[in-house]
């Protein structure tokens, strides 16, 4: 699996999710960035690999396109079974992917790049604006999440048992992000604890942003 392509951002908080299961799986893969504020993901030749014009993008060996990050970690979880990102049993499979789906599904999409900057060239939004719309969003996500696990019995050190799977790769993805923003994690230590668990992780250091060859 040396062929892999993975066309990214360092900052993108989806990027960051692939990148931490690639280099949790130990697969090693070319880095392609595209910086995003500057709108090099929306030319031709981009496009031309990946026509929704977002990131990620893996090209796997042979020119297959991949995209949207969970369905590509699921993808590497399939080819390359260890360390397993989703546990064996049903339930637990089901648990890890709500608890990453509430991030991915309900609070990156309202406040990601495109729509924030949607909101400015739209309606006319400020920083400030701008800044309290990703709180919110945040805050609308992490509230019901704290909550879930703090009561459950299959929170461990990590969201789901003692070892790292889908949901926490989304969770310090999304922290990561958070920190930008200036989200206060006070209300969350449940989160912030799982989060401290993961960054002491190698993996996810080596694909945080701020190690990344495109980082500013």
């Amino acid at each position: 699996m040396s062929d892999l392509v993975l066309h990214n951002y360092y900052r993108s908080s989806t990027s960051y999710r692939v990148r931490i299961a690639l280099e949790m799986k130990g697969l090693s893969y070319t880095y392609v960035p595209h910086h995003l504020r500057h709108g090099e993901h929306l030319e031709p030749a981009y496009r031309a690999v990946n026509p929704q014009g977002l990131v990620p993008a893996l090209v796997l060996d042979g020119g297959t396109l991949l995209t949207q990050s969970l369905a590509i970690i699921e993808y590497l979880d399939e080819i390359q079974p260890e360390p397993p990102l989703l546990p064996k049993d049903a339930l637990g499979r089901a648990r890890v992917r709500m608890l990453a789906q509430m991030i991915a599904c309900d609070i990156h999409p309202v406040n990601n790049l495109r729509v924030l900057t949607s909101l400015r060239s739209l309606f006319g939004a400020g920083d400030e604006d701008v800044v309290n719309w990703f709180r919110h969003w945040v805050n609308e996500g992490f509230q019901p999440l704290e909550k879930i696990l703090a009561s459950s019995p299959e929170t461990g050190t990590f969201c789901h048992g003692d070892a790292p799977s889908l949901a926490d790769i989304c969770l310090a993805a999304q922290v990561t992000s958070n920190a930008r923003f200036g989200v206060d994690m006070a209300p969350y230590p449940v989160i912030a604890r799982i989060n401290a668990a993961c960054m002491a992780l190698p993996a996810f250091q080596k694909a945080a942003p701020q190690n990344q060859i495109d980082a500013e």
